[in-house]
């Protein structure tokens, strides 16, 4: 399967966030199919660049295809693909996958056995591929991460983000159509 390419990840958030579902996503050839992503910008009042760089966010002002690994809440780890024409605080939230490849480590890492539930949220997801914080900043296309191209682009749906107080209405969560992995059905 073909890396992607960096001019990818040099895009728009959106454009970039509903061209990566389809993709396979590994970690130490760990991971799955990305079926939902979120996209957030630095105009964006949901992301964590809208008040500008700060020691937390600082991976999101850096290259795009770099990796901004983040706790959410203090709890949960969080993976973002950093993305845009230029490095303007633009991520892409990797919220789902479809588990393919390493399904008994990540079974043991997050210790159940429910293939839908290894990877479906954010927090789930890390867990399962065993990205940390340590992770944060890190190219996409060298090791120990690498983002494949999709053998043919899916049915994507759109609508409304998870889990933010401002500016959640914006339709920039894109999901596979009919995906049992979803961290969470698309409304009609």
């Amino acid at each position: 399967m073909l890396l992607l390419p960096p001019a990818f990840f040099r895009r728009p958030a959106p454009e970039v966030a509903r061209d990566l579902v389809g993709t396979l996503l590994l970690v130490e050839g760990v991971g799955g199919v990305v079926v939902e992503t979120e996209a957030y910008d630095h105009q964006d009042p949901a992301s964590h660049s809208y008040r500008g760089r700060t020691a937390r966010n600082a991976a999101m002002f850096g290259p795009p295809g770099h990796a901004y690994v983040y706790r959410s809440h203090g709890l949960h780890w969080c993976l973002d693909i950093v993305c845009g024409p230029e490095p303007l605080g633009s991520a892409v939230l990797i919220r789902a996958l479809e588990p393919r490849s390493g399904l008994d480590l990540m079974q043991q890492r997050r210790g159940l056995s429910d293939a839908r539930l290894l990877c479906a949220g954010p927090g789930r997801l890390c867990q399962a591929l065993g990205i940390t914080g340590a992770l944060n900043g890190q190219p996409l296309d060298q090791p120990p991460f690498s983002i494949h191209a999709g053998a043919a682009p899916p049915e994507v749906v759109s609508g409304s983000r998870i889990g933010v107080t401002r500016g959640g209405e914006t339709p920039w969560r894109f999901g596979w159509a009919g995906s049992a992995f979803l961290s969470r059905p698309f409304r009609p």
